[in-house]
């Protein structure tokens, strides 16, 4: 099930990033007190008392301005809006209430969406009062934070996950079929891959990119089996307004991803492999999901003897993180190779199920130990005791050693290559876990 999307947004410089930042426990977001830093959508997922969120950090948000870039960030934080379960509006409880503030306030309510507001800078007793004032927003009951010094975050947290929580309580149907998630940049030629293998014009189709507004889910049967086609796209472009769409396509993406058991990264072949491409790929792969790198357009492009093979390498290298992943070129307009993305969803699905015996996976360890010594330190080595495959999909394995500390990442890194190539994980991500255990 997609995780909920809370989207923090207010007018510039009242702390959205820190808040942010404390939030996701990280140091993600750039903070800095120059209004107009963060000038895009940042994304990460977010845990409180088990629950877990997508929070997005949205650049601030000017009503009446001819600057372009801060032009830019409100559109940038509108979709945010559009695509959020739930808004955290962000105040400036030193500053007081503001003509911006209620101009947002407005804007939030066009949306119909469920709303918290969170006052920031009230670090001290003299400035509670302050809050007060905010419910003349006509947003609801104003939470007093500090997001700079971590004051009041748990109760916002509890009415974040009080507002969500029923899309945990949502009940999950049993269904078998196997869902693949369609991701890709806008005009990839995602709706016209899923139109060409039903056979029928059932999603729009249009030149302009970011025609589908959300996920769509569409059934399909193919030589036997049933799937569950999930279709991503980035939003529709807002009129009069220049902006960088394609990077809309990322939140609604990694919901798709969430509830997929195979993901197709889809490429425009006519383009080659784009650093947007290399982001969306990301999803799946961070999230260990099997995927399908699949090379679309292929028709319109001109082609030699050394084309494909010059493409593949592109891909290898732009996609380094996921060598593991077939490569499949097709042209969704014509039908080419359409056959082949079916064979290859059930071979990486069978691949991401595999499972070895304990028995071989040790056999496996010895020798790659053998092949290389492992690393010392200090004057300890590196002992491995032995490994166990714990999981499937994705395949997960976890080897035990004397001492977790000795363990580099490029000796863990070649036990996982060695393990793969062993076992032919070709397809699908595999988990590699080192865990301690004393002698």
């Amino acid at each position: 099930m997609p995780k909920p999307i809370v989207a923090v947004v207010g007018r510039p410089n009242v702390g959205k990033s820190t808040l942010f930042n404390k939030l996701v426990g990280e140091r993600i977001a750039i903070v800095e007190d120059t209004p107009g830093v963060t000038r895009d959508r940042i994304i990460a997922d977010a845990e409180w008392q088990n629950h877990h969120f997508t929070l997005i950090d949205t650049g601030g948000i000017e009503p009446h301005t001819k600057d372009d870039i801060l032009l830019q960030m409100r559109v940038q934080a509108e979709v945010a809006i559009d695509m959020a379960d739930l808004i955290v509006l962000m105040v400036d409880g030193r500053e007081g209430m503001t003509s911006s503030d209620l101009e947002v306030a407005n804007m939030i309510r066009k949306h119909d969406k469920d709303v918290l507001l969170a006052v920031n800078k009230v670090d001290s007793r003299n400035l509670e009062n302050n809050a007060y004032e905010f419910y003349n927003l006509g947003i609801g009951e104003p939470l007093a934070i500090s997001a700079e010094q971590g004051l009041g975050l748990g109760d916002l947290l509890d009415e974040i996950i009080n507002h969500v929580k029923r899309y945990y309580d949502e009940e999950e149907t049993d269904d078998d079929r196997l869902k693949v998630a369609v991701i890709g940049k806008p005009n990839v030629g995602k709706s016209t891959l899923i139109n060409k293998i039903l056979g029928e014009e059932r999603l729009i189709v249009s030149d302009i990119p970011g025609t589908t507004r959300d996920a769509v889910d569409t059934s399909v049967r193919y030589d036997g089996e049933d799937y569950v086609l999930i279709d991503t796209a980035g939003l529709r472009r807002k009129k009069k307004i220049y902006e960088d769409i394609e990077r809309y396509s990322i939140v609604r993406a990694i919901a798709a991803v969430e509830r997929s058991q195979v993901v197709l990264v889809l490429i425009d072949g006519s383009q080659g492999v784009t650093e947007q491409d290399a982001k969306i790929a990301g999803i799946a792969h961070n999230r260990s999901i099997p995927s399908i790198i699949i090379v679309n357009k292929w028709d319109a492009v001109e082609k030699d003897n050394k084309t494909m093979k010059k493409m593949e390498d592109d891909i290898r290298d732009a996609l380094s993180f996921m060598d593991y992943a077939p490569i499949i070129f097709i042209s969704a307009k014509t039908g080419q190779r359409l056959g082949k993305i079916f064979e290859t969803i059930e071979f990486v699905k069978s691949q991401s199920a595999k499972r070895i015996t304990t028995g071989k996976v040790n056999e496996a360890l010895a020798e790659f130990v053998m092949m290389k010594q492992p690393p010392s330190k200090h004057g300890r080595r590196l002992k491995l005791y032995y490994a166990s495959q714990v999981a499937i999909n994705p395949p997960t394995f976890v080897v035990f050693v004397n001492d977790t500390t000795l363990v580099h990442f490029s000796y863990q890194r070649y036990l996982e290559n060695k393990l793969r190539e062993t076992f032919d994980f070709f397809g699908t991500p595999i988990r590699f876990f080192v865990r301690e255990r004393k002698e």
